[in-house]
C-alpha cells in the first residue's frame, strides 16, 4: 500500500513540475532564454559551486548541533555524509520517505535515539533555514524598491523593521514552547543558519555574474529567497518550476528581466542537482564520538 502511495506522490509531483514548467515557458521568450544560455561565462560558476557546497556545510553543522542537544554524538564528517545522502533522497527519490526520513531511520537503527527527538531535530533544522530566509528577506525588502501599491513608503519600511526585530524572538518563543530541548544551541544554530543563507546569496551573485547581470542584483537575490520558500513546499521535483514561476510572476514588481531570472533559477537548480547526485556515491560508516 505504501509503495503505491509513494508512486502516486511521485506521479503527482511530476505532473505539477511539468505544469509549472509549461506555465513558465509559455510566459517567457524562449528564444531570448536560449540566447542568454549561449553567453554564459562558465568560469563564474566554479566559485558558485564551491560557495553552494560551503552553504551546505554550514547547514549540516546546524543539524549536528541539534543532534547533540538530544544526546546523539556523531562526527561532523559522518554528519555531512548523511546530509549529502539526504540531499540525494530529497531530489532524486521524491516519492519515498525523503532525505529527512532516511536519516531518522538510519540514526534510530544505529544509535537507538528516539524517533520523536530525531524528527524534532529534522523539523527544527528546516524551520531554522526558513527563519534565516525570512530575516534576510525583511532586510532586502528595505533595500529593494518593490512596486506594490498597497505596501509603499513608511508603512512598508515599518513592517520590515518590525519583522527584523521580531523574527528571532518569535522563533525563540516557538522553540521554548515546542522544542525546549534544543534551546541551548539557539544562538549558534541560528548563526549557522544565517551563514548558510548568506552563502547561498553569494552563490546567487556568482551565477548572476556568469549571466552578465550588473544591475538590480539585490532584486534578483530577493526573489531568489522568495523562490526558496516556495521550493521548500513538496509540490514539484526539487522545486523545479515552482522557483521559476516566482521569478516569472514577480519580475515586474522587482524590475528584473524574466528570461534572465529563469536562466538564473535553472542554473541554481543544476548546481543543486549535481551536488545532490554526489550523495549516491557517499558511503556512510557509523562511528560515534
Amino acid at each position: 500500500m505504501n509503495r503505491y502511495k509513494n508512486q502516486l506522490k511521485t506521479v503527482l509531483k511530476l505532473l505539477l513540475t511539468g505544469l509549472a514548467l509549461y506555465l513558465v515557458f509559455r510566459k517567457i521568450d524562449t528564444v531570448q532564454l536560449w540566447e542568454i544560455t549561449k553567453t554564459i561565462q562558465w568560469l563564474w560558476l566554479i566559485p558558485a559551486v564551491l560557495i553552494f557546497v560551503l552553504s551546505k556545510v554550514f547547514t549540516a553543522l546546524r543539524l549536528n548541533l541539534y543532534f547533540r542537544n538530544i544526546g546523539l554524538q556523531i562526527s561532523e564528517k559522518l554528519n555531512f555524509r548523511l546530509y549529502l545522502v539526504g540531499m540525494f533522497y530529497n531530489l532524486f527519490l521524491p516519492g519515498g520517505i525523503g532525505g529527512d526520513g532516511y536519516k531518522v531511520y538510519l540514526l534510530n537503527k544505529q544509535f537507538k535515539t528516539p524517533v520523536k527527538y530525531l524528527i524534532q531535530s529534522a523539523l527544527l533544522d528546516r524551520l531554522g533555514g526558513l527563519v534565516a530566509i525570512v530575516f534576510l528577506l525583511f532586510g532586502l525588502f528595505l533595500m529593494v524598491d518593490i512596486k506594490v501599491e498597497f505596501l509603499e513608503g513608511d508603512l512598508r519600511n515599518g513592517l520590515m523593521v518590525a519583522g527584523l526585530l521580531l523574527t528571532l524572538p518569535a522563533f525563540w518563543l516557538v522553540q521554548k514552547i515546542f522544542f525546549k530541548d534544543f534551546l541551548p544551541s539557539f544562538w549558534l544554530a541560528n548563526a549557522w543558519s544565517m551563514a548558510g543563507q548568506i552563502a547561498q546569496l553569494i552563490c546567487a551573485w556568482f551565477i548572476l555574474q556568469s549571466l552578465g547581470v550588473t544591475e538590480n542584483i539585490l532584486a534578483y537575490q530577493l526573489l531568489f529567497l522568495l523562490s526558496s520558500i516556495v521550493a521548500v513546499l513538496p509540490l514539484t521535483i526539487g522545486g523545479v518550476g515552482a522557483r521559476e514561476l516566482v521569478f516569472v510572476y514577480a519580475h515586474t514588481y522587482a524590475g528584473i528581466d524574466e528570461a534572465t531570472a529563469v536562466a538564473f533559477s535553472l542554473i541554481f537548480f543544476l548546481i543543486s542537482a549535481v551536488i545532490s547526485l554526489v550523495g549516491v556515491f557517499v558511503k556512510v560508516e557509523f562511528r560515534a564520538v
